[in-house]
Formats: C-alpha cells, structure tokens, sequence
C-alpha cells in the first residue's frame, strides 16, 4: 500500500476510527476484538499494526480493515555507537565480524602448524623440523592469547552497549535526563522515531477522525498525528488504552530505556482527549502520575461471549488431543506469553510431586529457547512424556479451547504491572469453566478468594503450588460453582466492555451541541 493514497471504502457512517498498535495484530486478542467490535457499532475502522516480516498485510476483522505497516529500523543503533572503543574497553575490536576474523585466522594458523608437525613426524612432505616450528609455535600462542583477551573485551563491549550499564553510560543518562527531562528521549531512545517515520505518513492519508493510540509507543505516534490533524482543521480526537504501568517495566535490559520511555510517555499523555485502560488500579496510577482531570474508562480484556461464524466455520482443536492425553486425565494448563517472569518452570518443578498430572504451556513459539528450555528440564526430572507446548489459537477459539483442560494455572512472579490487573487468561479461564491455581500477586488473588474460583499459592514457592494443585484437583466442582453466580461473568464478556469503549468514542466525536 502507498502511504501516500491508501484505498480503502468508508464502511461505518459514524467517523472513522484509526487504531494503532505497535505488533502484528495477530497476537493481541483486545485490539482484535476491539477492532471488530467498534466497526460493528458503526465505525469506519482500520487497524494498523507493524508487518513482521512474513506472512499477510492486510485482512479483515468482521467490518474493520486491518494493515500492517513495514518498518525498516534506522535509529536503533546511532553511529557513534559504533566508533571507539577506548572509553569502554580500549582493546575491543571494533566489530564482531572482526573479532570473528581473528579469532578463525589464529585457528587457521595453529592449525596448520600441527599439521606440518604431523607431517615431520610421519615422514610425509610438507613437515617441517621442530627447531623450525618453535618460533611460530610461539608466535601463535602468543596471537591466540592476544585475541582471546581483546575478544573478551569485545564481548564485554557488546554487553555495555546492550545495557547502558557503564559509569559512563550512567553519566550520560543522568546528563541528559537532567537538560532535557521528559523529552530525553529523543537522545536516549530514538529508535522510537522509527514507528513515527513508518506510521506517521499512512496516518496523515486517512485523515482519521480518531485515533485509538494502544500503549505507550503509539501513544507518541497518536499523539503527534493528532496535532497535525487538528491543525490541518479536522480536529482529530486521541484516545490513548495504557495497557500497562511503564515506570513498572522491568524487562528492558537497556538501563537507558525505561527512563526514556517514562518520559516519552508523559511527554505525549497530554495530548490525548480520553484514556482507557485494563484495571482500576492501573487507572488510578495513570491519574495520580500524569494528573489526568479524569479517571480512565476500563476496558478489560474479556473473552467474547457471543458464538460467530468464524467460531462455527472453523473446527476448534481439541487441546487433549495434541497432547496426546484421554479425557480423565488431569491437565494443568498455562496459556499466554512463555517468559521466565511469568513463572512457568514452577509447574514443570512440580510435576514430580504431582504423579499422572500433565502440564500444557500455550503459547505463541512452542520452539522458542525458553519452552524448550522448560520441556528439556521436564525431561532431566523424569517428567517429559507429561510436559507439553502447542501453539495459540485464534482468538475466537481460545475458550473452547482450553476448556478442555482440568486447571487454569497462572503463577506469574511479583512484578509491579502484574499487581494491578487482572490479566487476560483469567478471564479466559474463567469462561472456559476452569478452577483456578494463581499466584499471589495482589488483585489476581484477591478476586480469586472472593469468588472461591480457586486456591492461591505464595509465587515461586514449589511446595506451595503443588499444595494448592492437589486442593483443586480434590474438588474441582468446589470451585467451579463460583461460575454459576448471577453477573459474574456477564460482566467479565467483551461485549460488556465494548459498551464502554463505544460510549468513550460517542462521547469525542458527538456534534457540537448534542446531548
């Protein structure tokens, strides 16, 4: 698609909505639901997400568009990061494609030393005395000490320059937050101006009469189309769904980065005409931090209620069928993204203690480096043949899914953004009927007590998980009974959510003088 003529035909007759999203849009199940469900109530929709490098560009999400828009990174790495070396590590090389050179050319070398050695040895042409051989046999060990040290250092480099970790880097950081505080960023994170390079010209050709900003990257991108769409006199409303706490991060390794994003958030919060977000304790940091005049709307991340074509056209898999289990089988199952802060190697730790029990890990790569890593531990505790990963489903699909489990298991660490929320797969679980084993962050847990869904178990604690296993799989209907309240999970549908999300754009975009 050109930026500079996209073609697509207005579908909703209530103004157009431009939603941003800073991934491939397959993944993330609430823009997709979001998407589809505001071009259902009328709304011209298109979403645009950033191509991952394969697979489609452009779809459709019930009545909204969806594009992916290419995204060639230019400022993630600035020059001078790659210029000297001396104030780091001054015997560094200067790439690793060079210290790659020298470190094969001094294999290469000593190599062939032995085998002229060899050949003196066996009789063979080519050999070569030993009084000949001591000079660069020296010579090489030598080299390949040389090497080994200034490849050490290189290594090191690359390490300071992953995580800014450096007394010097430390000062430069302080440096620049300090002149320049919330727009620091574009000094200490500019790689962010690749998603305004990218996105910002497809946005200015669709002239949206809003613009759904989700997350802190698109919030910047948002933020700045918004003004010139407003100055261009089409009053281009922001709306901006935080979908987590930034100051709360902890997974950049980049020391510089969550200080820069903190104020590049904060820089463009002030443009947005209304927030939204996932929890109410989200809400009211948002409030208190960017002293917002009013209190986000919460649009949770609640599974779809209603059955679709889509649900009936296409066959859901059966979850114990790829696991190759019958159905009287107990399986635990973990569905979201596989990262080592969300706990999962406790539940392959406790398969042990837990004879005939499986655990199943759904998730976006089951051969990405760190399921492999759990089902390799599974198999050095005499556990694989009941350690399993499969891939997502369709969003549409994912309850029916995993209703085919006997758990629902979320044991996810003490992070600051996993205290206020409750996350997406305790939602599914609960419309897929599952009790319940969670950790003990903060809101998870307390709602999970209140309702007597399931049992709460202190997070990294072996013993303790497998201890709230066994009271769930003893008496499951002892918790599934909390289902059956009257409201509960009405209120926990997308289509309860949509409610507000369609009220929150009826709100911006009401004609002067309406009610």
């Amino acid at each position: 698609m050109s930026a500079n003529a996209p073609s697509w035909p207005g579908r909703g007759t209530r103004g157009r909505v431009l939603m941003l999203v800073d991934n491939g849009v397959h993944g993330d199940s609430r823009v997709q639901k979001a998407a589809a469900s505001a071009a259902a109530a009328g709304w011209d929709v298109i979403l645009l997400g950033r191509y991952p490098g394969k697979g489609e560009e452009h779809w459709q999400l019930g009545d909204a568009d969806v594009h992916l828009v290419r995204m060639t990174p230019k400022l993630s790495v600035p020059p001078k990061e790659l210029r000297g070396t001396l104030l780091r590590r001054p015997l560094a090389y200067q790439s690793a494609r060079v210290q790659g050179y020298r470190e094969a050319h001094v294999k290469a070398w000593r190599a062939d030393l032995r085998v002229r050695a060899d050949a003196r040895r066996s009789g063979g042409p080519g050999g070569s005395s030993p009084l000949g051989l001591v000079v660069p046999k020296l010579a090489a060990k030598v080299t390949a000490s040389w090497v080994k040290l200034r490849s050490r250092q290189t290594k090191q480099l690359a390490a300071l320059r992953r995580t800014r970790s450096a007394p010097l880097d430390r000062l430069v950081t302080r440096f620049w937050l300090t002149t320049m505080r919330e727009r620091a960023w574009r000094r200490l994170s500019p790689n962010v101006w690749d998603f305004e390079l990218s996105f910002g010209p497809v946005i200015d050709a669709l002239k949206p009469d809003l613009i759904h900003a989700n997350d802190f990257r698109m919030l910047g991108v948002g933020a700045r189309a918004a003004v010139r769409g407003r100055a261009a006199g089409r009053g281009t409303k922001l709306v901006w769904d935080a979908h987590e706490f930034v100051p709360g991060v902890r997974s950049w390794a980049n020391k510089r980065t969550l200080p820069a994003m903190v104020g590049y958030e904060r820089e463009h919060a002030r443009h947005a005409d209304a927030v939204m977000t996932v929890s109410e304790g989200l809400a009211e940091l948002l409030r208190d931090t960017h002293g917002l005049k009013e209190l986000p709307a919460v649009v949770l991340n609640a599974p779809a209620k209603a059955v679709t074509q889509k649900t009936v056209d296409e066959p859901v898999p059966d979850i114990r069928e790829l696991c190759g289990v019958g159905p009287d089988v107990p399986l635990l199952v973990y569905s979201g993204l596989a990262a080592a802060q969300r706990g999962l190697d406790i539940m392959v730790e406790g398969l042990p203690e837990l004879p005939g029990t499986h655990a199943v890990f759904v998730c976006g790569d089951p051969q990405a480096p760190y399921v492999r890593g759990l089902l390799k531990r599974a198999e050095e505790l005499g556990v694989g043949d009941r350690a399993h990963a499969v891939p997502y489903v369709s969003h549409w699909q994912i309850v029916p899914f995993l209703s085919g489990a006997t758990v629902g298991v979320i044991p996810i660490h003490h992070w600051p953004n996993h205290e206020i929320a409750l996350i997406t797969k305790f939602f599914e679980y609960s419309h897929a009927g599952l009790p319940l084993v969670v950790s003990d962050v903060k809101t998870m847990s307390k709602v999970t007590r209140e309702t007597g869904q399931g049992e709460v178990f202190t997070a990294k604690d072996t013993a303790d998980y497998v201890r709230a296993v066994r009271e769930v799989l003893a008496d499951p209907e002892r918790y599934t009974k909390a289902y059956a309240r009257e409201g509960l999970l009405e209120e926990w549908t997308w289509e309860a959510q949509a409610k507000v999300l369609d009220g929150v754009y009826t709100r911006l975009l009401r004609p002067e003088g309406a009610r």
